[in-house]
């Protein structure tokens, strides 16, 4: 029977993108359909995660968001077979589950050609070595866009980096100008990677936009607000959070559970700033 819960699995609660799908989550079930809201942050630990899971488990939710969670954890720790909408990742063993995420591959690809057009030539890309399904579709972007040009990919331009983070992208460029490796461009798979770029081209007295130019991805406020401003892909986060739950009500309120399993892949934009 029907307990009207449901749980929301959130790796960091602090980050400004996943409080804005969960914020948006919890008012669509709480304020309009009376559920109660299990919010659930992990703070990417992977047995807190699973902890979690076989807490929500044992308290009878009716249903699971999953924003952002690891790849292939899912299902492993639910005894119960209850519907799932994930966001933002797609699980690397389960295509049974309603997928909601922004479309990646095209913010890749609308990042670099953007540099491009700008006339970068040789463009540095940030990403973590970790493959999240995200991180590889707007790696994908890249590539393509390379493709696209006729420009070869350097392998001394694509940079792996442990942690996704301010201080890892900051200390990455410090890096590259230090060794002298050339580049003119950098499209930085989130909006910190991209305010660590700048900050080091900043130290060592790199002008952007002039000499190098900058995009970012997530169009998180710290964008808006760093000098200069960063261009960034916008994801609408909202609309996330609110497909998510739309689609979630649906498969706990249907009979045929197998009948709603879907993909959405929503638009990205590109909001141009002082960077380029």
């Amino acid at each position: 029977q029907q307990t009207n819960t449901i749980g929301v699995i959130v790796p960091d609660i602090k980050n400004e993108f996943f409080s804005s799908i969960v914020s948006e989550i919890e008012e669509y079930f709480f304020e309009e359909k009376n559920y109660t809201v299990f919010i659930c942050n992990t703070n990417g630990n992977a047995n807190k995660e699973l902890d979690y899971l076989a807490s929500l488990d044992s308290k009878g939710v009716d249903g699971l968001i999953y924003i952002s969670g690891n790849d292939d954890m899912l299902h492993t720790s639910m005894r119960r077979d209850i519907p799932v909408v994930c966001i933002d990742r797609k699980p690397t063993n389960n295509s049974e589950i309603t997928i909601v995420e922004s479309d990646n591959f095209d913010g890749g690809l609308k990042a670099t050609n953007h540099l491009i057009a700008k006339g970068c030539k040789k463009i540095v890309v940030l990403k973590g070595h970790k493959e999240i399904s995200t991180a590889r579709d707007r790696f994908r972007g890249y590539c393509e866009a390379m493709r696209q040009s006729d420009f070869s990919l350097n392998e001394e331009l694509i940079v792996n980096l442990d942690k996704t983070n301010f201080e890892s992208a900051r200390n990455a460029i410090d890096y590259l100008i230090k060794k002298e490796i050339e580049f003119d461009g950098i499209f930085a798979i989130n909006d910190w990677l991209a305010l660590g770029a700048l900050y080091a081209l900043k130290d060592n007295n790199f002008s952007v936009p002039e000499k190098v130019k900058i995009v970012g991805f997530d169009n998180v406020s710290i964008s808006k607000y760093s000098y200069p401003s960063l261009t960034t892909i916008a994801q609408d986060k909202e609309q996330l959070g609110y497909t998510a739950a739309k689609e979630l009500l649906k498969l706990i309120t249907s009979s045929d559970s197998l009948a709603n399993k879907s993909h959405f892949s929503l638009p990205v934009s590109l909001v141009e700033r002082g960077t380029t």
